[in-house]
């Protein structure tokens, strides 16, 4: 099991780290994200991480229930994953990047639960997982909804720069929390 502060200073450094190219190179950065949703390589790349992360989950899951039928499962949903990537290439990389959403979602409650009576800021987590597994969902039923965001969030370089740097400071304040509040957790 991950540690929560770990969790959050990687958190706020992928956050971070993105957002820094954004406020520095504001037109270099729309271009590449106006040509996210569509990206054929992005869209492989995460949905075959996030297929192997659920595979992953699923082989460590205690499902008594289904404990006979784990292994045609995991066929089965590895063969969805791949398939996924030839026949389903519309918005592939918004796809991919719902089911790396929801994953992650699933990761930062499942290290936060412990640590729930310790510290309210645990909410912080909890609160930015269901976020996540929300968008995740969302973006599943409408990836073009990302598109449409992107186009929004880069049509002026000042709009891009002010989010950026907003997410910048929260992303530093998941790192700032890591290294102090959940220190020992």
């Amino acid at each position: 099991m991950m540690k929560l502060s770990l969790l959050a200073i990687c958190l706020g450094l992928g956050v971070s780290l993105a957002n820094i190219y954004g406020l520095l190179q504001p037109g270099k950065c729309s271009t590449l994200a106006r040509q996210f949703p569509r990206s054929q390589p992005a869209g492989w790349v995460l949905m075959l991480l996030g297929t192997a992360w659920f595979l992953y989950i699923l082989n460590y899951e205690p499902i008594a229930d289904f404990s006979a039928y784990k292994n045609v499962m995991m066929l089965g949903f590895g063969a969805v994953g791949l398939l996924a990537c030839i026949f389903v290439q519309d918005f592939l990389a918004v796809r991919g990047l719902a089911i790396l959403l929801m994953l992650l979602g699933k990761l930062m409650v499942d290290t936060g639960r412990p640590h729930l009576g310790e510290s309210p800021c645990v909410l912080i987590i909890q609160a930015l997982a269901y976020v996540y597994v929300i968008a995740g969902m969302w973006l599943t039923v409408n990836p073009w909804r990302l598109r449409d965001w992107l186009n929004w969030l880069t049509a002026t370089e000042q709009r891009l720069r002010l989010v950026s740097g907003v997410r910048l400071v929260a992303g530093l304040g998941l790192v700032a929390l890591g290294l102090t509040v959940f220190r020992n957790m």
